[in-house]
């Protein structure tokens, strides 16, 4: 049988191993011919990579995500207060290993926000400390060392 008759009957291969009729999408190497060209002096071959199974973002299974103890440690540290600078530092560090590893760290991502909002309030809180103290010690300048009372307000100066 040398052409297709119906459903599901194919040409018989020649002697080439192609059907007849149909030309290889390729061409094909002459005998001893290496696949790709040798690599000239001073060149380098594109090293192998081994890429991992998923997708791009996800972890190896079995390996741990560079990254991710410092993400949580900033996670934590941006949740207390004053500290609040420290873990907003450490949850970037954090997110820049993991970065570089392709994998994604989320405790470094709410570390870096929290903290973001933390350092912002903080410096606000302090702004406004300093603020009251100064006019605080202005008051006192005025009134005197004692105890006054001005505009319903109780004023203990020393």
């Amino acid at each position: 049988m040398s052409t297709p008759n119906g459903p599901g009957e194919y040409p018989e291969p020649t002697t080439s191993g192609q059907p007849q009729g149909t030309y290889p999408a390729y061409p094909q190497q002459a005998p001893g011919q290496q696949a790709y060209p040798q690599q000239g002096p001073g060149q380098q071959a594109y090293p192998q990579q081994n890429a991992p199974y998923g997708y791009p973002g996800q972890p190896v299974p079995g390996q741990p995500v560079p990254g991710k103890t410092m993400g949580i440690v900033g996670f934590v540290l941006s949740l207390l207060g004053p500290l609040t600078v420290a873990g907003l530092i450490v949850s970037i560090i954090g997110m820049v290993q993991s970065k570089r590893a392709n994998a994604k760290n989320g405790f470094a991502l709410a570390g870096i926000i929290i903290g973001a909002v933390g350092t912002v309030l903080l410096i606000l809180f302090t702004i406004i400390t300093i603020a009251g103290i100064a006019y605080m010690v202005e008051v006192c300048s005025e009134l005197g060392p004692g105890t006054h009372f001005q505009d319903g307000v109780t004023y203990t100066c020393s």
